[in-house]
């Protein structure tokens, strides 16, 4: 997928501008984007994980 650490980068800039300029709310936004970015990385680690698992199964029958 392209651009897959995009969420991860824009969501670390977004943080670092917030706390530059004070702004709690851009911060926040900021760690947000990464933690959305980090669960969907987790998601696809476990669909690829069971697809594995999965073709392996039906290798076997």
């Amino acid at each position: 997928m392209a651009g897959k650490g995009m969420e991860k980068a824009k969501g670390k800039l977004k943080e670092v501008a917030g706390k530059v300029t004070g702004n709690k709310r851009l911060e926040t936004e900021g760690k947000t984007d990464q933690l959305k970015a980090k669960a969907r990385e987790a998601g696809e680690a476990v669909r690829d994980r069971v697809k594995g698992i999965r073709d392996s199964l039906d290798r076997d029958k």
